[in-house]
Parts: structure tokens; C-alpha cells; sequence
């Protein structure tokens, strides 16, 4: 009598995806590892130059950019203010609200990007200047560093301070998109550059603002890095 062969059973493709969809539900979810602070201090120092040469990049096409980075670039258009100091001192009533929102190590870490930022941005034009320089160029480049260098700020636990901290405050505290709120900003800021810089520079900017929002949007989304 011969033996009979049994062919070994092949496993079931969707049994293995299923386990291994449990699998994966049931593992728990690595933590985030806190940055340290050398990593803190080197992101911090890169975030601020790139978002200093992207300020610059704008000022030298004669262009402004969104939240109170803009207030203080078309307010250095309409007087010839320094934009540095500007942007520190513009930058002060906020620090009251990320202190008792936010907390210290935010404020602190908020309160040095805008100082480092600011005087960079000032020293860029001595240190290297540009000649000239295209609208076009300015808001598609000047606004994408400057996106860049907001986004490094979030992922260190930072920002540039002023209407973000505002909109992430209310947003948290009553529900209210941030993002809405800073593109009313944005919007309201435009309409009043109109009065004080050529309405081709305004509609220029209003690239650069969009080219620096895509940045975070496509970049900047929950369960992504988001630094700890």
C-alpha cells in the first residue's frame, strides 16, 4: 500500500496580515525621546538662521511676511525702524500669555529664537548683502526658509513668537482653529500693508505667506515627528 502525501497547507495571506495588524495594535507605542540640550540649542541655532535669512530674503524684495514678523517688517518700511528691535519689543506683551499658557522652558526658548532671529536677520544685509533680488524669488524662497525655520522652532518646543502663541492659546483654551485665526490675521495685516507698500509687493507677499503655510502644512501634522 503506498503512502499517502499530505501537502503541507500554505498560510492563508490574510490570516498573516491580520496577526500582524494585532500585532501591531497591541504593542504599545514607543515614546517620544526628549531632545536634549545640545540638540535643543544646535535646532534652535539652525531654525533661527534659516528663518533669519528667509526675513531677509523678503526685506530685500521689499515684501513682508505673516504674523508679527510682518507687523514689524512694514512697520521698519513705514519709519526705518531697526526690524531687529522691532521684532523683539513687538514681540513682548506675548511672553505674559506663553508664561502662564505655555510654561517657562516654552517662553524662554521663544524668548531667545526671536532675539537670535532679530539680530541676525539685521546682520545678514552687512554680512553678505544682496544687490537685487526678484519679488517672485523673494516670496517663494524667503517664505519657504522662513516656514522652515518655524517648523524646527515647533519641533524644539519654540515658535517666533506673538499672534502663534495667541492662536495656539485659543485654540486650546476655546476650540478655535488656529489656522483660521492666522490666516484672519494674515489677511488683516495685507489689507493694511496696502496703505503703506505697493499693492504688487502686498500681492508678493501674500505668496510668500502661502508658500510658508504649505511648508507647515505638508510638514507639520499630528502623529508625525513633533519633537519632545
Amino acid at each position: 500500500m503506498s503512502a499517502i502525501h499530505v501537502k503541507p497547507s500554505q498560510p492563508d495571506p490574510h490570516d498573516a496580515a491580520e496577526a500582524a495588524a494585532a500585532v501591531a495594535v497591541a504593542a504599545p507605542e514607543a515614546s517620544p525621546q526628549r531632545h536634549t540640550l545640545v540638540e535643543d540649542v544646535q535646532g534652535l541655532v539652525l531654525a533661527s538662521l534659516v528663518g533669519a535669512l528667509g526675513m531677509s530674503i523678503l526685506a530685500t524684495g521689499g515684501l513682508l511676511v505673516g504674523g508679527i514678523a510682518g507687523v514689524s517688517l512694514l512697520v521698519h518700511y513705514a519709519t526705518g525702524w531697526n526690524f531687529g528691535l522691532l521684532f523683539v519689543l513687538i514681540n513682548l506683551p506675548f511672553y505674559w500669555i506663553a508664561v502662564r499658557r505655555m510654561g517657562w522652558e516654552f517662553t524662554l526658548k521663544t524668548f531667545l529664537a526671536v532675539g537670535v532671529t532679530g539680530f541676525v536677520a539685521d546682520a545678514i544685509p552687512r554680512w553678505a548683502p544682496f544687490e537685487s533680488m526678484s519679488p517672485a524669488f523673494s516670496a517663494i524662497f524667503g517664505g519657504a526658509l522662513v516656514g522652515m525655520g518655524i517648523l524646527s522652532f515647533i519641533r524644539h518646543r519654540a515658535s517666533l513668537g506673538g499672534v502663534g502663541i495667541v492662536v495656539v492659546w485659543l485654540q486650546r483654551s476655546r476650540g478655535w482653529s488656529a489656522g483660521k485665526l492666522q490666516m484672519g490675521f494674515d489677511t488683516v495685516l495685507m489689507l493694511v500693508a496696502l496703505a503703506i507698500v505697493p499693492p504688487v509687493q502686498v500681492l508678493y507677499s501674500a505668496l510668500g505667506v502661502l508658500v510658508l503655510n504649505l511648508v507647515l502644512l505638508f510638514n507639520h501634522r499630528p502623529g508625525r515627528y513633533m519633537g519632545a
